[in-house]
């Protein structure tokens, strides 16, 4: 009689899940479906960095999917993210490929940090993040992730399930009851968008039409140069050790 040396999936599955949580709908989705797909327990990670969205109702949407007010963690890492990422990326002069200024890709490292740390604490056996299986992102999530804890198991659902279109993701939404708001229902925004503390950046969509300008509402940090002051501002800055201490703003006549 021939062994079956074959294991379950499930005694394979991780018992508990950090996973990297926003509180948008893609997130949202990944928490049901690793609650559906491994049946773990899942914590998650909500890091306020600058973004400009308000975090908060993140709590409220994770406790509505079952998740323990214990298993839910949200933290201000703002000032960490400055001092600790953005400074010394400033004073290193650090530019990718030589040319392109660090924005969206110098903050992952602090959020893979935090997960690895919560990980530990709440004695789970893997983490879990949204980024597509086609970017940078999931690379810079998962190397900071392993440098820090070599053994994580690292889950990265757009590598393994099939909700691979809008229409698949709205359907498993309303079917487990997760909300989906008016914009993206009915096709999301025409480009996606990052944001923390440092900066902001616009990618695909329509903006992959060299012909499309820039939308007024794209200017969130800035103004366009039609709406900029007709005269000149001097600013002088003020450094320690290579971080920049004080800011002074002088209006010229």
């Amino acid at each position: 009689m021939r062994k079956n040396t074959n294991k379950t999936a499930a005694s394979k599955a991780p018992q508990r899940v950090v996973l990297a949580y926003s509180g948008g709908l893609d997130t949202s989705i990944i928490l049901k479906w690793l609650q559906d797909e491994y049946h773990c327990e899942v914590v998650t990670f909500t890091a306020d960095i600058g973004q400009g969205e308000e975090i908060e109702p993140a709590r409220a949407k994770a406790i509505k999917m079952g998740i323990k007010p214990s298993n839910i963690f949200i933290e201000d890492l703002r000032e960490e993210f400055v001092r600790d990422f953005v400074f010394p990326m400033f004073r290193a002069n650090a530019l990718y490929e030589g040319e392109y200024l660090l924005g969206t890709s110098i903050a992952r490292p602090l959020i893979a940090k935090r997960l690895v740390e919560i990980a530990r604490k709440t004695k789970a056996d893997a983490i879990s993040h949204g980024a597509t299986g086609k970017g940078n992102d999931q690379v810079r999530f998962e190397l900071g992730a392993y440098a820090l804890m070599p053994n994580v198991k690292v889950i990265a659902p757009w590598r393994e399930w099939d909700l691979l279109s809008r229409e698949k993701l709205l359907a498993y939404a309303d079917k487990h009851g997760i909300p989906v708001d008016f914009k993206k229902r009915k096709g999301g925004a025409p480009y996606s968008m990052d944001a923390n503390l440092l900066h902001i950046s616009y990618e695909g969509g329509i903006l992959e039409d060299p012909n499309f300008a820039p939308e007024d509402s794209m200017w969130r940090l800035t103004v366009s140069p039609e709406k900029a002051p007709n005269k000149p501002q001097i600013i002088e800055l003020t450094y320690k050790h290579g971080d920049v201490v004080a800011i002074l703003a002088v209006w010229t006549k």
